[in-house]
This record gives structure tokens, C-alpha cells and sequence, in this order.
């Protein structure tokens, strides 16, 4: 038998980070609303811009966690723009987590919460600011995932260290004009991307207050949240507040796999309004968890019995027109500093999870011809035949394992992520004269688990590998402690100056579309420099047409 397993508990979801499939269920962390409060502590205070707060001491770093940075969008502001937070007197207690926002995976979540977290090496120094926004299929996580702790970056790398909660699911993205008002900054839709927006603009007002400066934001985020910093960084309005960005294994957005089209989403938003025996606007006095579930039942079983063709697998922002112009392959890339990151294995977080996996050749068969579907209506023979072939091939040219499971983890990452990824990459090497930075992530994890799978990022990047639900997986030995030292080295000084750089690390070239080569990170040898691996399998999607090409 394979090797393989159903990764399961905090180690299956580690960073909890990943465009997760449906079924799976991520744990999340909750703890009560901070609250304002008049109570005396020897906690850093700060004076943000709706009032003072009190953070707390940790571990060589200043901490403010649960700080409001937009008002509940709860009642009327359901399915509205975010508002600024009210203002408070006196000094707000800054030191407890927000509640996640609610999700499948997070019932116990709250709408209530939309907080930002924040970790300082000094309130009183400028350092360079890096934003995370997490991800989770832009229906779980939250940004007070332990993974997510910002000590380590915030004291090896000299940064204000920022993450937070954004609207998910129905909630968060979406479409459906009744829901807006008409006006310039109400597109009744994706109102997760305008959560992200507000944050950005709560950032750039309130970074002084944090020791940050205001006018050197790096934006980070993976998976859906590596989609949104791209999204973010093609709005001018957003772009404005950004110097840098760190894409990580983005999920560069397509219909139908990962996105509703906008009548689908005027459809769906109607179907959930009259099973619940009201208006669509009339969704905004609805129970949220009779609304979620009602939307998330809309979705539920085989993709072609559904009531819409697309959103087959995710269902991310909706082509509005204002927050999202379109998708990502059709639109220019984006002309700011960039370092693009993707995993070496980033298929096998969903082949791990997958009961049985693949060991035969009618088996690897029938689930490629499933995972196709994600992505279309109908997969024809040659289309099945193709994919199986070029990646035999490939993996043959490549010394590369041929087994059944590797060749499914291949082809599903690929599809998903790496491709689009890449081919991005290429385009931009030729659009932009701003500089761009090439990582393949490849450090492995550990037995049960196999390659280097989405999101195994996180953990490294805030040097969090060795936490109870994440060293399972990743382990915590010395040569892990190295590779997440670097990391976070090369994030920082990307932060700071435009220039990755280590001293774990060579020397990294800029990415060139005519001869690509990459900074390739995990591994005995720490990080190296060589030709962007595995590109011969991306040949087969230029071909095929299933996912688009940039």
C-alpha cells in the first residue's frame, strides 16, 4: 500500500491556511471579544485612531490582539460595506483574541469579528509593516490561528507583525445588487475583499502608533488569502497603501472551479432568500447561521446537481466590476515588488486527506476524471488521456515517482495552484520592471504525510513549526529551525530594502521568463538556487484548456 494517511486534528490543518475541500473541517481558535475597560495593568498602551488600548508583554514583544478595526457587520452592515470601528473613551483591554468569523468550521464563530492582531518589536520605532491575510477556501480559518503568532517575524526580522479576521463565506463574497445601494463604495459584493481593504487603510493610519511605518506595508497572504494580496495589490485604491508583496501559493481565481459567475451568485442568493421565506435584502434579518447553512446546503453533493454551474469546488470573490474588475489570467499583473512562493508537492494536503487514495490504474482514473469535473461539465477521453500521459511522461524525464498517488498529488496541484502560479510569474517577468522573486517551497513534512503540500509554508514563515499541532507534521529539529530562520530573513529584508536575503541563503536571482530560475528552500542544503522545477508538466494545461492560461 501507498504510503499515505487522512490527516486528521490540528496536525491535518496545521496552518489551516489552504483552500480546504469541502468536507474537511478546520479547528479554529476562539476566545471572547476584547472588551473596553477601564482596569489597570503594566501592559504598552497605544492610542490607535477610535482610542487608547492596552496589549500586553510577551516573549520580547509588544502584543495587542482583538483590536477593532472595522464595526460589526452585523443588522444593517450585514452584506454592506465595512464601517470604521466606534470610537471608545478611556483605555480598551487589548489583550484576548477576537472570536473567528463564523464558518462550517467555526460555529461557535461570531459576524462580530472583524479584529486585527498586532506584535511589535518596539511601539516606538518604524519599522517595516507585514500584513498576513490568511486563507481557508474564503470560508474558514481566522487570523488567530496559532500558527500565525507573529513573535518570531517581529523579533528576527525587525517587523510589525499584523494578521486578522475578514467576512467568509456567503457573507464575504459574493454578488447580488440588491444588497448595495448604488453608490461609488457599495458594490453589494465580495465585502471579505473590502474587509481586507479596511484593514489595509486601518494600517497605514494607526502603524506609528505600533512603531510600523505607515508608508512601508508588505502585503503576505496563502492560498485565498495569496489570492486576495494579489487582487488587492491590482486595485489602485489598495495598491496605493502597499510597497510589497508575498503571494503564497495563490489560488488564482477561475470559473467554474472557484468562483460563482455573477448570475449564479444572483441565483443563489435568491434560492437561499426564499427557502428562508424572505427577500434577498431581507437576509440581512436572518439568523446567521440559518443563512450560512442554507447557502452552504446550495452547494452540497455531486457539482452537477446543483442549481448553478460554477463555484464547483470554491467559491471565492465574484467579477463585480468595482473590488474585482476580473480574473487574474485576463488582467495585467501587478507592477509593485513581488516574491512569489509555491509549494514543491502542492496537490498532496488534498491527496493526503483523501480516503482511499489512488493504487491503481482504473483508481487513478476514475479520481482524476472526478477532480477534472471541478473544473468543467464534462471531461472527454482525450482530455483524461492527456493529463495521464503527459505527466507519466514528465515524471519519467524528470526521475520523478510514477505511482498512482504522485501522479494524482501532481495533477492536482498543478491544476490548482502551480500553473497558474507560474505561467503569472512569466507574464509579469515581461509586463513589469519591478523586481520579482521566484521561491519553490520544498521542504518536507513528515511520515504520514508526503512532499511538500499547500500551506506547508506558514508554519516556517513564523517560525511556529514546533507547536503542539504543528510538529507532528513539520517537525522542530535544527535544520527546521534553519529553514524557518531563513524564511523569515528573506521575507524581512524583502520587507526592508526590496532584496531577499539570508545569510543561510545564496545569492537570489530575479525571475526571468527567459531563463527561470528559482530560490529553492527546505532540505539538507537549507536553500539553494536552481531551474524552476517541474515546468515540463505545466506544458500539458497550455495545451488542454481546462484551467486558463495567463
Amino acid at each position: 500500500m501507498h504510503r499515505r494517511a487522512l490527516l486528521t486534528g490540528s496536525a491535518a490543518l496545521a496552518a489551516a491556511g489552504a483552500l480546504i475541500p469541502a468536507g474537511a473541517r478546520p479547528a479554529a481558535a476562539a476566545a471572547p471579544s476584547a472588551r473596553p475597560s477601564a482596569g489597570s495593568s503594566s501592559g504598552p498602551v497605544v492610542r490607535t485612531t477610535a482610542g487608547r488600548i492596552r496589549g500586553a508583554r510577551e516573549s520580547g514583544v509588544a502584543v495587542f490582539r482583538g483590536v477593532p478595526y472595522a464595526r460589526p457587520p452585523v443588522g444593517r452592515l450585514r452584506f454592506a460595506p465595512p464601517a470604521p470601528p466606534l470610537p471608545w473613551t478611556g483605555v480598551r483591554e487589548a489583550a484576548e483574541f477576537s472570536r473567528p468569523f463564523l464558518s462550517p468550521g467555526a460555529r461557535d464563530g461570531s459576524e462580530d469579528a472583524l479584529y486585527a492582531n498586532v506584535w511589535t518589536p518596539d511601539t516606538a520605532g518604524r519599522s517595516p509593516v507585514l500584513v498576513y491575510v490568511h486563507g481557508g477556501a474564503w470560508l474558514y480559518n481566522t487570523g488567530n490561528n496559532p500558527t500565525y503568532d507573529g513573535t518570531a517575524p517581529a523579533l528576527r526580522g525587525d517587523l510589525v507583525v499584523v494578521t486578522f479576521n475578514y467576512r467568509l463565506g456567503c457573507f464575504g463574497f459574493g454578488l447580488h445588487e440588491e444588497f448595495g445601494d448604488g453608490g461609488d463604495g457599495d458594490a453589494g459584493a465580495n465585502w471579505g475583499l473590502q474587509d481586507q481593504a479596511a484593514l489595509l487603510e486601518w494600517v497605514h493610519d494607526n502603524a506609528r502608533a505600533f512603531g510600523g511605518d505607515p508608508d512601508n506595508i508588505t502585503l503576505c497572504g496563502t492560498s485565498a488569502g495569496g489570492s486576495s494580496v494579489w487582487q488587492l495589490a491590482l486595485r489602485e485604491s489598495t495598491r496605493k497603501l502597499i510597497r510589497r508583496i508575498v503571494p503564497v501559493s495563490a489560488a488564482h481565481l477561475w470559473t467554474p472551479l472557484g468562483a460563482l459567475t455573477p448570475e449564479d451568485a444572483r441565483t443563489s442568493y435568491a434560492g437561499v432568500a426564499g427557502q428562508l421565506e424572505t427577500t434577498v435584502p431581507g437576509l440581512r434579518r436572518r439568523p446567521a447561521l440559518e443563512v450560512m447553512d442554507a447557502w452552504e446546503g446550495r452547494f452540497a453533493g455531486d457539482p452537477g446537481s446543483r442549481a448553478v454551474a460554477s463555484g464547483r469546488y470554491f467559491r471565492g470573490p465574484v467579477v463585480d466590476g468595482r473590488w474585482m474588475t476580473g480574473y487574474d489570467h485576463a488582467l495585467p499583473t501587478p507592477g509593485l515588488p513581488t516574491m512569489v512562493v509555491n509549494t514543491r508537492t502542492e496537490g498532496s494536503f488534498y491527496t493526503d486527506m483523501t480516503a482511499p487514495a489512488p493504487e491503481t490504474e482504473a483508481e487513478l482514473r476514475r479520481m482524476t476524471r472526478e477532480y477534472l469535473l471541478l473544473g468543467a461539465e464534462d471531461v472527454p477521453g482525450p482530455l483524461l488521456d492527456g493529463v495521464l500521459d503527459a505527466y507519466r511522461a514528465a515524471a519519467r524525464a524528470e526521475g520523478l515517482p510514477q505511482d498512482p498517488l504522485s501522479l494524482y498529488t501532481e495533477i492536482y496541484g498543478d491544476g490548482l495552484f502551480r500553473y497558474q502560479i507560474l505561467r503569472l510569474a512569466e507574464r509579469r517577468a515581461q509586463e513589469s520592471r519591478a523586481p520579482q522573486y521566484h521561491m519553490d517551497f520544498a521542504h518536507p513534512v513528515l511520515p504520514p504525510g508526503h512532499g511538500t503540500p499547500h500551506e506547508a509554508t506558514s508554519p516556517f514563515l513564523f517560525g511556529t513549526q514546533g507547536i503542539p499541532q504543528n510538529a507532528p507534521l513539520y517537525g522542530d529539529g535544527p535544520l527546521e529551525r534553519r529553514v524557518s530562520a531563513t524564511f523569515i530573513d528573506l521575507v524581512a529584508s524583502f520587507a526592508h530594502t526590496g532584496v531577499p536575503r539570508s545569510a543561510h541563503a545564496p545569492r537570489w536571482p530575479v525571475f526571468s521568463s527567459r531563463a527561470p530560475r528559482s530560490l529553492v528552500l527546505g532540505g539538507e542544503h537549507v536553500a539553494r538556487i536552481a531551474p524552476t522545477p517541474k515546468l515540463r508538466q505545466l506544458e500539458f494545461w497550455d495545451r488542454a484548456g481546462w484551467v486558463p492560461r495567463p
